[in-house]
């Protein structure tokens, strides 16, 4: 009896054992899944797994994938291949024709935001277009200056690899390299950079616009154009004086958008230079030949409308696909590929993007109402 009672204890100890090891395994491997992933491209993705992109509207993006080809496939041997397949297809293929290209040649990857987070910031911008002169006049005071002879970009990567892409600017006083003027030094009545405008135009509000989006038209007195586009930025970073407005007691979050924080520049006067000046940041211009289907992108090459977007480079390669996966601001589906073709100073982070709409008034309503949350899956070359 006393063996039967030791084997059965045996036994119970086994057992016990074993549920002990199995909810020690269930525990690791619960504690694993928990950990989130590090933010930046992700894992691959089927692309059943891209919601909406059986749906088809890839052949929207191809005007926009072919610009791309004429700027990377000199720059890139895997591109220069893709470039070359994609010269087999119709000019203008159709969804099923395009849809099958983009998933013989690319893998679809999720983005991963901080803290393991998919979903991030979709916002928009457009071309807007503004009336100016190439004289000062009563009417046109407020002037867009080009790149200034005293900017100075250091490379800090050249210097230091573990800084590889990260640059400062700003200028020269005696042997020291000191932080560029900031804006509110710049709009200042001394006018630090007086000699370096490019051209003056009639309503600060507008310039502050056309700094966040980038690049613009300007409508001449005589009624030409001459587009304008980024050229540097003084090397502060961007803050959003959306926020100023809201610790004013100005606005209210929710209310936060281009129109209406332009619009309530413009009925406080007084108060608008302040507020303006909350965000350092001063973008310079250059001109460009107005004839070009839209603005130029960080790749210089013109943006499409609703096929290109701004990206942070430091997470998303210029130039790739991207599928974006959002709402518009009536709630929605916007669902399309994109190609990353641009950057902006507001857009930071991996999960980040901001839509160009196109040009003109209405593309300008749309930009300044889009704050959605979104995903992105960028695609990559197989190769």
């Amino acid at each position: 009896m006393g063996n039967v009672e030791s084997n059965t204890e045996r036994v119970s100890r086994s057992v016990k054992c074993a549920i002990i090891m199995v909810c020690a395994a269930a525990v690791l491997s619960a504690c694993t899944w928990l950990v989130p992933r590090p933010a930046g491209i992700g894992r691959q993705v089927a692309w059943s797994s891209l919601p909406g992109w059986a749906a088809g509207g890839q052949s929207q993006a191809w005007p926009a994938f072919m610009r791309d080809c004429t700027r990377l496939s000199a720059q890139d041997a895997a591109w220069a291949s893709i470039c070359q397949a994609a010269t087999a297809l119709p000019a203008v293929p159709d969804d099923v024709q395009a849809r099958r290209f983009f998933e013989q040649h690319f893998r679809a990857h999720e983005m991963i935001g901080s803290g393991g987070h998919r979903h991030g910031l979709i916002t928009g911008y457009y071309e807007p277009i503004l009336d100016g002169s190439f004289t000062r006049t009563a009417r046109f005071r407020y002037p867009l200056y080009r790149r200034p002879d005293n900017l100075v970009r250091v490379d800090l990567g050249a210097l230091y690899p573990e800084l590889q892409g990260k640059l400062v600017r700003g200028r020269l006083d005696g042997d020291r390299v000191v932080p560029y003027y900031s804006r509110g030094q710049i709009t200042d009545p001394a006018d630090p950079l007086r000699g370096q405008e490019l051209l003056w135009v009639d309503d600060a509000v507008a310039l502050f616009m056309l700094q966040i989006q980038g690049s613009g038209l300007v409508r001449l007195p005589d009624g030409s154009m001459v587009a304008v586009s980024y050229a540097d930025q003084n090397g502060y970073p961007y803050v959003a004086i959306g926020q100023r407005l809201v610790r004013m007691g100005a606005l209210k979050p929710e209310e936060v958008t281009l129109r209406t924080i332009s619009q309530w520049l413009h009925d406080h006067p007084d108060e608008a230079e302040s507020v303006l000046n909350s965000n350092p940041s001063y973008v310079f211009f250059r001109l460009h030949d107005a004839s070009t289907n839209g603005p130029v992108g960080a790749l210089q090459i013109a943006l499409t409308p609703q096929g290109s977007i701004a990206v942070d480079p430091s997470y998303i390669p210029l130039g790739v696909p991207v599928w974006l996966d959002t709402t518009l601001p009536d709630k929605e589906p916007y669902r399309r590929l994109m190609l990353a073709q641009d950057t902006g100073g507001a857009i930071k982070g991996p999960v980040r993007a901001d839509v160009f709409f196109g040009q003109g008034r209405d593309a300008g309503q749309l930009a300044g109402r889009m704050k959605q949350p979104g995903r992105l899956y960028v695609l990559l070359p197989k190769t």
